[in-house]
């Protein structure tokens, strides 16, 4: 029996796990967290006023306190039955890190004990020589640091019986260099939070502090664990690289927002149970567009925090899906021909005295506040379109950007009807002509317009990048498997960047005797003036975009390896510089292992088309020709009119052409890969992998093997078919 009539057959089979759940999610939330008031019962009081002012306030921890909460820490985690701690970090793998150690130690005199000092609590030492460094570490310089991040509570991984006491932490070269995704978006945070209360204490002196607040939707696929393990190309690259549209996909949109099916609702609570004891606020779950696709969302949090639960939620999901003889796809682009899965980041900002800084207020006073934030963050990502392209550039996001199902490669800003009358009456003001006592503008009364905004006047842009959605922008780009700390820390970056520049704008008006809200105003009609190209209300999916985006300049970089080039151009190495976020060095670096991620990607792709086609489509795809030729022969034989089996030499004469262009378009495929392999510069083979690999033979060979699917006998083809991994559960 074929490994697919075996998947076929085993689907179901085993015996659904029973998820209990809690009677309240509250009862749950946060079981295996060190939450402060956790804290407050394990920690002594300085113990615990020092970590409290480090969370808080960004002040370092002491050694010597560092012993104590380190010993808090063991305490509480031995009454879970914890044995072992680790530092969990994020390198730039695109997965999370951990190395477990015991709490078991020797003393001198060989008397076994329980320890878990603050040198252990603050600092490892983890192997860095094969972790990708993009050039800043020989590979036989094997030296890197782990450090403990306070901002983010440590938490209990359960995996079967085991615990594991995890610790968030940054992770840095032996010589300095960030090499991970968390330090630089710590850096950001605290970049932004600067040149935030800066510009926020023009409105209110009180603001001490302003954090980014993230909103994550996780998109994802679930399918049968046999039918995975049947098709190697979802093993190896986490994408059917073959696979003929099903008679039925998503064109009956019978599956948004449908009843759940029994089993991946089992699924779903059982890792919302998981989250909820990692302190993942999960609030939404929803059948997504496609068949067999799937989304969930939490509460917003603190971005540090967010990104944290993302990137463990991923972990726990993976983990989860297992133990119902599941598997998740966290690819962007799976299936061919039926939506993608993307990763929405709804971001914003808020100040310490609870203010949300991109939601309208009820004055004059924070009307204006909302309106400076709000330009400022289109006029921010106008000027570094190019930069947050970059940030989401990835092999399986290519797949997904502008394929009218997520938002085109061309980063533009969508605001809705009304706040764009907003701006564009701003904008034609003769910029002398701004008074104090100006109605229509410095007493926008756009408190009382938001409510009506929010419910009638403005439509969800779903092919705009980057949307105004009420009281937040949605950055839609970004890829469902990625780390959202990328995006984040760019986002952070470049709105701190561009506040710092506000600042400066207003105060130089201001000593020149402008009065403080006309100098503001004056500065914000020219930043609507300045950026207003990349605002557009528009279908971001047609041609006509494209056309009109070329003319007003925005960049439209539909491939990853052109779309890396931002991250190193000197307006980035400046960007981030001089922001305290990623030295010249660092981008360098990160640019570097980008490209190598993706022809990496890009290789496993292609190494997998070329084996399933050599040894499972082309195989089947011959024995089937061989049982027509037989028939036809024995027909022939029996002295039939040719007539009675022209339509059988019809479909073996379709077949034999198939099989001779796609075992050439394979020969020539591998001959391609040599030639690129062959390049040295790492960019150089990243555009050719996808100019002389990917684009010329990818669809090409795809294309064959799809039509060898519907023609070959349904009993011979080795390969599950769309129809049985979407639709069978």
């Amino acid at each position: 029996m074929s490994l697919r009539f075996s998947a076929l057959n085993n689907i179901n089979q085993g015996n659904q796990v029973n998820v209990p759940g809690p009677a309240k999610i509250t009862a749950l939330f946060g079981e295996n967290v060190f939450t402060l008031q956790k804290a407050r019962a394990f920690l002594s009081d300085e113990a615990y006023k020092s970590l409290l002012a480090s969370i808080k306030g960004g002040r370092k921890i002491d050694r010597t306190v560092a012993n104590q909460i380190a010993a808090g820490l063991r305490q509480w985690a031995e009454t879970k039955g914890v044995t072992h701690y680790t530092h969990w970090f994020q390198p730039l793998t695109g997965t999370t890190a951990e190395k477990h150690d015991s709490f078991f130690t020797l003393k001198g005199d060989g008397t076994a004990i329980e320890e878990f000092d603050g040198a252990a609590l603050i600092q490892q030492e983890p192997d860095a020589s094969s972790f990708p460094s993009g050039g800043i570490r020989a590979t036989f310089e094997a030296r890197g640091y782990t450090a403990w991040d306070p901002s983010s509570p440590a938490f209990i991984m359960e995996i079967g019986e085991g615990k594991t006491l995890c610790i968030p932490t940054i992770f840095v070269s032996y010589t300095g260099e960030t090499l991970d995704y968390k330090a630089p978006l710590l850096k950001s945070l605290e970049a932004l939070n600067k040149h935030a209360v800066d510009v926020a204490n023009y409105f209110d002196k009180n603001v001490n502090r302003v954090a980014a607040t993230l909103g994550w939707e996780q998109e994802y696929f679930v399918i049968d664990e046999a039918m995975f393990n049947s098709r190697p190309d979802l093993v190896l690259s986490g994408r059917t690289v073959f696979g003929h549209a099903p008679a039925k996909g998503q064109q009956l949109e019978d599956h948004y927002f449908g009843s759940i099916p029994e089993r991946v609702y089992a699924f779903m609570r059982d890792f919302e149970n998981e989250s909820y004891k990692l302190g993942i606020p999960l609030r939404t779950r929803h059948n997504e567009v496609a068949p067999a696709q799937f989304e969930c969302a939490p509460i917003f949090e603190e971005v540090s925090v967010a990104v944290d639960h993302n990137t463990l939620l991923m972990d726990v999901m993976d983990r989860v899906a297992r133990r119902h003889k599941l598997r998740v796809l966290l690819h962007e682009k799976p299936f061919a021909g039926i939506n993608g899965s993307g990763k929405h980041n709804n971001w914003s900002m808020s100040t310490d005295t609870g203010v949300n800084l991109l939601a309208p207020g009820k004055t004059p006073k924070t009307n204006l506040m909302f309106l400076t934030f709000f330009v400022n963050t289109i006029k921010a990502v106008y000027e570094y379109s190019d930069v947050l392209r970059a940030c989401i550039a990835g092999a399986g996001n290519d797949h997904r950007l502008g394929a009218n199902e997520a938002p085109p490669a061309i980063i533009s800003v969508f605001v809705g009807g009304y706040l764009s009358n907003v701006l564009a009456e701003i904008k034609e003001r003769v910029s002398d002509k701004f008074d104090e006592q100006d109605e229509a503008i410095l007493k926008l009364d756009l408190h009382r317009s938001i409510p009506e905004l929010l419910l009638d006047n403005t439509d969800r842009n779903r092919t705009s990048p980057f949307a105004f959605t009420g009281n937040k922008f949605e950055f839609r780009a970004v890829g469902s498997s990625a780390n959202c700390a990328n995006a984040m820390t760019t986002l952070n970056t470049i709105m701190a960047e561009t506040l710092k520049q506000f600042k400066k704008d207003v105060d130089a008006l201001i000593e020149k005797g402008e009065k403080k809200e006309i100098a503001i105003m004056h500065v914000i009609r020219e930043y609507i003036v300045d950026s207003d190209k990349v605002l557009f209300e528009g279908d971001g999916y047609s041609e006509e975009w494209a056309k009109e985006a070329e003319k007003r300049g925005l960049p439209n970089l539909k491939t990853t390896p052109l779309a890396l080039d931002a991250m190193v151009t000197e307006k980035s190495k400046h960007l981030f510089e001089s922001n305290d976020v990623l030295t010249h060095v660092e981008l360098e670096a990160r640019h570097e292992i980008e490209l190598e991620k993706y022809i990496k990607r890009v290789q496993i792709e292609a190494r997998i088309m070329g084996e399933l086609c050599t040894s499972h489509v082309l195989p089947a795809s011959v024995k089937y020709q061989n049982i027509l030729i037989q028939n036809i022969r024995g027909l022939k034989d029996i002295g039939l009119d040719e007539s009675t089996y022209c339509n059988q030499k019809q479909i073996l004469k379709k077949i034999s052409e198939h099989i001779n262009i796609l075992s050439d378009l394979v020969e020539k495929m591998i001959e391609a890969r040599k030639v690129c392999n062959a390049m040295e510069n790492t960019r150089t083979k990243a555009i050719a992998y996808e100019s002389q690999v990917k684009a010329p033979f990818f669809d090409a060979i795809r294309y064959r093997v799809d039509k060898l699917e519907l023609l070959v006998d349904d009993t011979h083809w080795p390969l599950p078919k769309y129809r049985e991994m979407l639709f069978l559960r």
